[in-house]
C-alpha cells in the first residue's frame, strides 16, 4: 500500500508529520460537508471515517484498483470507482453537494479539465474543497508532481469555471515550523551535491526512485534526531485567510 513516500503512511513513524498535515484538512472538511460527497483521489482512505460520517452518501474515486477493491470491502455502504481522471466519466452533471480533493491536483496533467469536470458534476450551489502544496514552501522538486502552484495561480485556475473562491491556507504552529526548518536544512545538505541541477533538468520518471530513497532516509534521520517528528498532531495545524504564506492551500469554490 505504501510503495512511495508520496503515499504517506499513518503507520510509519517517520511519516507522522506529513500524515498529520494531510489528515488535518479532512478534520476541517468533516465540519463542512453533508449530503452527497465525492472524493477525487481517495487513496487508501485517510479521511474516510470522517467523511462517511458527515455525508449522507460518499463516493470515492482513485486510479489504484487494489486500493479501491479493499475500500469496497471495508465500506460497503459507500461507492468506489476505479478510474484515471480527468474526465469524471460516468458521473452525471449536477450530482454532488460537495467534492473533496486533497493533494491531488498537483498530480494531474490536464488541471484545467480537472477543475472543469469538478464544476460539471457539482450541484448548483455545490462546493469544491481542494488542497495542494504551496510551491513557495517546497524544499526541492517533487518528481511525483506534474506542477505546483502559488496562491494566485491556483485561484486564477479555479476562477476559470467557479464564480467564487474562498482562499484559505493551512499553517503550522511553532512545533511544525521547527520541524519544517530542520527538514529544510537536512534537504539542503543533500541537494548541495546536485551541482548540475539535475533535479530540474532530468525527466520526472528518472528522479522518482532516488527521490523516494533519499526522502525516506531523510525522514528517518529527522525522527531519530530529537523525536519531534513523532510528537506532531493534526491539532498543530490551523486554517487561516493568508494562503500565500501557508504550507498548503485550502480553497473552497462554490458553483
Amino acid at each position: 500500500m505504501y510503495k512511495t513516500t508520496e503515499i504517506t503512511s499513518a503507520e510509519i513513524a517517520s511519516d507522522n508529520p506529513v500524515h498529520q498535515r494531510l489528515l488535518f484538512p479532512y478534520v476541517e472538511a468533516a465540519k463542512i460537508v453533508r449530503g452527497k460527497v465525492l472524493e477525487i483521489g481517495c487513496g487508501w482512505g485517510r479521511g474516510l471515517e470522517l467523511l462517511t460520517k458527515a455525508a449522507d452518501h460518499y463516493t470515492g474515486i482513485d486510479k489504484n484498483e487494489e486500493l479501491i477493491q479493499s475500500l469496497r470491502q471495508e465500506y460497503p455502504q459507500s461507492t468506489f470507482i476505479q478510474a484515471n481522471i480527468p474526465p469524471l466519466s460516468g458521473l452525471a452533471d449536477n450530482s454532488f453537494d460537495y467534492i473533496v480533493t486533497f493533494q491531488v491536483i498537483e498530480h494531474i496533467q490536464n488541471d484545467d479539465l480537472f477543475i472543469k469536470e469538478a464544476f460539471r458534476v457539482l450541484k448548483p450551489d455545490g462546493t469544491l474543497l481542494l488542497t495542494t502544496v504551496n510551491r513557495l514552501f517546497s524544499l526541492t522538486r517533487n518528481p511525483w508532481h506534474v506542477r505546483e502552484y502559488t496562491a494566485d495561480e491556483l485561484k486564477n485556475l479555479i476562477l476559470r469555471y467557479f464564480p467564487k473562491v474562498d482562499t484559505r491556507g493551512i499553517h503550522g504552529n511553532g512545533k511544525v515550523m521547527t520541524y519544517y526548518e530542520q527538514n529544510k536544512k537536512s534537504v539542503e545538505k543533500i541537494t548541495r551535491y546536485d551541482v548540475l541541477n539535475l533535479q530540474h533538468r532530468l525527466p520526472r520518471w528518472m528522479l522518482q526512485v532516488p527521490y523516494d530513497l533519499l526522502n525516506r532516509l531523510n525522514r528517518n534521520k529527522l525522527l531519530e534526531q530529537d523525536g519531534l517528528a513523532a510528537e506532531i498532531q493534526y491539532t498543530d495545524y490551523v486554517v487561516t485567510n493568508t494562503p500565500a504564506g501557508s504550507l498548503d492551500f485550502f480553497y473552497l469554490a462554490q458553483k
